[in-house]
């Protein structure tokens, strides 16, 4: 079962930081007007990245001001996320699965 638990927090955790890289890298075409968001499909798809998003972003640009117009939360959000991944998800689970067998 905890293995189990793992790889759900695991995965979701990685759907997360792809939203991310998703939603700046349309969040830059729109802005750069590759695509548009008057078109009903990249509008949903944006607007639904940016709920998902949203609440894990919003914490870092309390702190963070965009530099030059540059907003550097999505990486920041990366690197804590990959970090949460690497380090802390095993240590938390590591004696779960010792304990379970």
């Amino acid at each position: 079962m905890g293995s189990f638990l793992y790889f759900i927090i695991d995965a979701l955790l990685g759907l997360l930081i792809w939203a991310i890289i998703i939603s700046a890298i349309i969040s830059w075409l729109v802005a750069f007007d590759v695509i548009n968001l008057r078109n009903r499909i990249v509008y949903s798809i944006a607007h639904f990245l940016d709920a998902v998003t949203r609440p894990v972003l919003r914490p870092f640009q309390r702190f963070i001001p965009p530099l030059g117009g540059v907003d550097i939360t999505p990486i920041l959000a990366i690197l804590i996320l990959q970090g949460l991944r690497i380090y802390i998800l095993p240590m938390i689970f590591g004696p779960i699965q010792a304990a379970i067998g």
